[in-house]
């Protein structure tokens, strides 16, 4: 038995499984590549879900998380740190807010928007508290708290879970009548992604999230944008909802801000919407960690001293080209925007997964048919072209 076989038999003996991962064991990795124990590389094409768009263990962030390791790394809220003020004030300067919020998983920073947005309408928009209500869209993917999976449309995801969190209203996705008309006395927000990535990178029409914000603003209820995954220039700019010059009331950050070494969370938002806290209405004691904001800080100085939002849009128009000139009668549809693109299959793709893995590229279908590309935004050209060879190979023989 070969290694990676014994690590993944004690994998699968001793974890809980929640988890399907292809047979493929990560041993080490740099920039865009992986290996396995074999010594076997690998593309890797999924980036953490859009964690990695610095790339594995990019050397500025590696070097500012070693010197703040030699300092400090915990001190929970209890006390202040002399990192932290620095990343709010970064954050802030990057959203265009006045206020942020630190957490550290995507699920938590959208938890504490949910709070947020219910506080907010019973603090100030008068919404009789226990009423509160906040519509999402089909076939979002938000996390995986209980909270979060009352307001799914995925069975596989809510099945056994029961009871459920009330006061989420769903309507389709991209639709902005239904949005609308689903608005009454008691809603205080609309929480949405600018680009359902879990649900096939399904990209809206243009001018809707422009839709959005001016019926959000009309009815006095918040425009919550889940940007953990669009967010930090993966899709071609700094936010995704910077494609139609739209800002949300709040920023639901998360991923890429910890560069794939920290689990680092946000949301950030004008002081009249984050000031219903006031102290032991909401916490983390890992939230706002110097460690993590030391992190932080790097990727956030890198993301736009780099423009990577140019990077992503310019790899990604390179990369979706290379991808559209594929010959396969299978593909039905190819999608995205920057460095985030789905290729739809007509049936299930799992079995193009594996000739991809074949190839020495990683990547995985999601919603079954569709399969899910976001590499880190460091990829080189020549790096993408030898990827697109890998796919071309994969997609193209029988």
């Amino acid at each position: 038995m070969n290694k990676s076989n014994h690590i993944i038999k004690k994998t699968e003996k001793f974890g809980a499984a929640n988890y399907r991962p292809k047979n493929v064991v990560i041993d080490r990795a740099r920039g865009v590549m992986v290996y396995d124990p074999e010594g076997r590389s690998y593309f890797d094409m999924l980036s953490a879900y859009s964690a990695l768009n610095f790339g594995h263990l990019h050397p500025e962030i590696v070097e500012a998380a070693k010197h703040q390791l030699g300092k400090v790394t915990l001190t929970s809220r209890a006390f202040h740190n002399s990192v932290l003020g620095d990343f709010y004030e970064i954050l802030c300067d990057l959203t265009g807010k006045n206020m942020a919020l630190p957490m550290n998983t995507g699920a938590e920073a959208v938890e504490t928007a949910l709070k947020t947005a219910r506080r907010w309408g019973a603090f100030v928009k008068g919404v009789p508290d226990g009423k509160q209500e906040i519509i999402v869209c089909e076939n979002n993917f938000h996390g995986r708290t209980i909270s979060i999976i009352s307001m799914s449309t995925d069975d596989s995801a809510r099945r056994g879970f029961a009871p459920y969190t009330e006061g989420f209203i769903k309507i389709p996705y991209a639709d902005a009548r239904a949005l609308e008309a689903a608005i009454n006395e008691n809603t205080v927000a609309f929480l949405f992604e600018p680009i359902q990535g879990e649900a096939g990178v399904i990209v809206p029409p243009d001018g809707y999230l422009e839709q959005v914000r001016d019926i959000c603003t009309r009815n006095n209820i918040l425009m919550l944008a889940d940007e953990v995954q669009t967010g930090l220039a993966r899709t071609g700019d700094m936010f995704a909802c910077d494609h139609e010059g739209v800002e949300p009331d709040i920023y639901i950050l998360g991923k890429a801000l910890g560069s794939g070494l920290m689990p680092v969370s946000a949301i950030a938002a004008d002081r009249e919407i984050l000031s219903v806290f006031e102290p032991g209405s909401h916490g983390s004691t890992f939230g706002g960690n110097p460690l993590a904001c030391a992190v932080a800080i790097k990727a956030m100085e890198i993301l736009v001293r780099d423009d990577y939002p140019r990077l992503a849009r310019e790899k990604g128009r390179f990369f979706l080209d290379g991808l559209k000139k594929v010959k396969n009668p299978d593909i039905i549809d190819i999608r995205g925007r920057g460095l985030l693109i789905g290729v739809e299959f007509k049936n299930d793709a799992s079995a193009y997964v594996e000739k991809l893995i074949a190839q020495g590229v990683l990547a995985k279908e999601t919603h079954e048919r569709t399969i899910r590309f976001a590499p880190p935004i460091t990829i080189n050209y020549e790096e993408l072209e030898n990827a697109l060879t890998g796919i071309k190979n994969a997609f193209e023989k029988t």
